[in-house]
């Protein structure tokens, strides 16, 4: 192949092409657990989760919600996946082995989200959230009281008593929490997230009539069971509320992944390496949305 403009421009159109449609096609789990707020500057500030507003009877002076002193911020990272062309592969036709490359650029830039979200998952019991605590923790201030999402239990469909135990004690704690008001907050689980090693027991739990001690299963159908390999604990699940406006987790995105190339026939690149480039690009970043959204086991038992 001559190398002139032409030919790489017509090279490179056919590689964005390809990560274009491997991206469309890459598959995404994070929308199911964490909502997306798009980003217009380096850092976005979310102490406004401390305070929201709720609907009230108006009698004498509207009550103003302050926001609380809590500051939590969460800053955009950049991101890049970047692979080099050789001039000498363009001039002897061997094109073929860039294309699974594009592609394998493009599914990484997909699932972007879902590794920063699902790590936020895995750092829940020892990462804080807006109010300083950590977000799976035993003592989240609320209305000078402490209140837990945490829980030591291992998810089990054994028996009925320990379905009650595990699952069925999470599903009451959410459903009990309550505003600085003391007003319930209407939380309803609707996705049980475990990681591979529990997807028999949470699948079970979910659609078996009766339980293995032959008990009817009063939690059938009471949640959709995602299962995310991401996840590294075998016994840690979780159990969250996905129906609210905020969500349990934040994917903050200030540039969606974009495909970027390097071909000008001057660049240093290509005079010192023989090399054009082509990638993927990308700016954002995860936090923690809502405590009250979600409960987290560790499965261990203490």
């Amino acid at each position: 192949m001559i190398i002139n403009g032409a030919s790489l421009s017509a090279l490179f159109t056919g590689l964005k092409t390809t990560f274009n449609n491997a991206f469309a096609a890459a598959p995404s789990l994070w929308p199911k657990i964490a909502m997306l707020v798009t980003s217009t500057t380096r850092e976005n500030d979310y102490a406004w989760l401390a305070n929201f507003p709720r609907m009230r009877k108006w009698v004498g002076d509207k009550v103003v919600k302050s926001l609380a002193a809590f500051k939590y911020t969460i800053v955009n990272d950049d991101f890049e996946a970047t692979i080099a062309v050789r001039r000498n592969d363009i001039e002897d036709d061997n094109l073929g082995i860039y294309g699974p490359q594009a592609k394998g650029a493009a599914f990484s830039a997909k699932q972007l989200p879902d590794e920063i979200i699902f790590e936020l998952v895995n750092q829940g019991f020892a990462s804080p959230c807006y109010d300083g605590q950590y977000f799976f923790d035993t003592d989240h201030p609320v209305n000078g009281a402490s209140v837990s999402n945490r829980g030591t239990v291992a998810l089990s469909c054994a028996t009925l008593a320990a379905a009650q135990a595990s699952y069925g004690a999470a599903r009451t704690a959410m459903r009990k929490f309550k505003d600085d008001d003391g007003r319930p907050l209407n939380i309803t689980p609707t996705v049980l997230l475990v990681p591979p090693a529990l997807d028999d027991t949470a699948t079970a739990l979910m659609t078996v009539d009766r339980l293995e001690d032959g008990k009817p299963n009063p939690y059938k159908g009471t949640a959709e069971v995602v299962v995310a390999n991401w996840l590294t604990s075998d016994t840690a699940w979780f159990l969250l509320d996905t129906t609210k406006p905020v969500m349990p987790f934040i994917y903050q995105q200030r540039k969606a992944p974009v495909f970027v190339q390097q071909t000008a026939p001057d660049s240093d690149n290509v005079f010192n390496r023989a090399e054009y480039k082509f990638g993927a690009e990308a700016r954002g970043a995860g936090g923690y949305g809502l405590w009250q959204l979600a409960w987290g086991s560790t499965g261990a038992g203490a």
